[in-house]
């Protein structure tokens, strides 16, 4: 079912990135998620074994019987792209592959044991070899990130909850599990589209197949500079109630949409991050047990603190205004604060002027380092 990479090198010459942990790529709200998982001891056996209900066997056996799998004899173009892909990142075993009949351009990465991947015949049509690396390269980052474990719960929670959605709180339960697990999957994405862009290393082949799976296979009819602004567009029009349906809008999505993520990844792509992955500096897989889950989240909440200073979008500006405004308005009160309650407790005589513990002189000190005290809090 697995084949080892070793020996096979690239189509065309590439860079290689021995070693490469997924935190090399994953996006912060991603991989703050994913560390404190993997720092929980036995999180990922107690996981498997509550999911042990889960239909795996009968899935790959589904994908055996009913669609082609990848190998030298079937869809062999598919096949070198896939040991190329994992062969860039390191990942040891290359995994199963899978075409199945759908007109529906689509890809996925499942599995619980053993991650396998699933590409559609549609997306096989759509997309140029180019295109299509850059796709598997991003399933293939899915299955080094072990997003395929967290994949196959969701779709299994999800067709779960159709089939139970007559019974009022059982389907009130795994709806809530199921919308955080798709604003995880939805980040995981962002991930493994710089996965892809790693394997590809061609940053307009990998715009090129957003497009087309926005758009079709009509490449002649678009342009990667209009479409990058429409994300722009997207992102800073209309009021709070377009910020109110953008939300909605995305709730169901497993995926962010087309234009947001050719944003991210061609923001990404220009960033000193990737530089520095390129030029061969980045973290191991042997460093990840020393992963500091603190570090990781406070990674996190800078994306995010920087994501609201830096938004267009009407709703998100207004939450950073009104915290700004928070934090001004605590500020100047503490200010006032200290002023009386400093004054009152001065004194005129001559051991509270010379500085005395407890004496107006030093609560005089304490009042001169308001500045410092508002920069650090900002």
């Amino acid at each position: 079912m697995t084949e080892n990479h070793q020996g096979n090198v690239p189509s065309r010459q590439r860079k290689r990135f021995p070693g490469i942990s997924s935190r090399a790529y994953e996006h912060p709200a991603d991989r703050s998620a994913l560390v404190a998982l993997r720092k929980l001891t036995g999180f990922d056996t107690a996981f498997k074994a509550l999911s042990g209900l889960l239909p795996e066997r009968s899935l790959r056996l589904l994908f055996l019987s009913d669609s082609v799998r990848v190998s030298d004899a079937q869809f062999g173009q598919l096949n070198d792209m896939l040991r190329d892909a994992c062969y860039i990142l390191d990942l040891e075993k290359v995994p199963s592959m899978y075409v199945t009949q759908d007109p529906k351009p689509n890809a996925m990465c499942i599995g619980m044991d053993e991650p396998i991947i699933v590409v559609t015949t549609g997306l096989v049509e759509l997309l140029d070899e180019e295109e299509m690396r850059a796709v598997i390269g991003h399933e293939v980052g899915h299955a080094l990130s072990g997003h395929s474990v967290y994949r196959t719960i969701l779709l299994f929670l999800t067709n779960l909850a159709l089939k139970i959605a007559w019974v009022p709180l059982g389907t009130v339960a795994i709806t809530a599990i199921v919308t955080a697990l798709r604003e995880w999957f939805r980040k995981s994405e962002l991930s493994a589209d710089r996965a892809g862009l790693l394997v590809g290393q061609d940053v307009q082949a990998s715009m090129r197949g957003l497009m087309k799976i926005a758009g079709g296979n009509h490449l002649h009819e678009m342009n990667v500079d209009a479409f990058l602004a429409q994300a722009d567009e997207y992102e800073k029009a209309g009021d709070l109630r377009d910020s109110v349906l953008k939300i909605l809008n995305v709730l169901p999505r497993s995926h962010p949409f087309t234009t947001v993520r050719a944003a991210e990844l061609k923001k990404w792509s220009e960033s000193r991050d990737h530089q520095r992955i390129m030029d061969g500096h980045y973290p191991r897989r042997s460093e990840d047990k020393d992963t500091s889950v603190t570090d990781a989240f406070r990674e996190s909440a800078g994306h995010y603190a920087e994501t609201v200073r830096t938004s267009k979008d009407p709703l998100i500006k207004l939450v950073g205004d009104i915290a700004g405004g928070a934090g001004d308005l605590a500020g100047d009160l503490g200010g006032r604060l200290r002023n009386r309650f400093g004054g009152q407790g001065s004194g005129p005589s001559s051991k509270e002027t010379d500085g005395e513990p407890g004496s107006g002189a030093a609560d005089g000190k304490a009042a001169d380092g308001r500045t410092g005290d508002g920069q650090s809090e900002g």
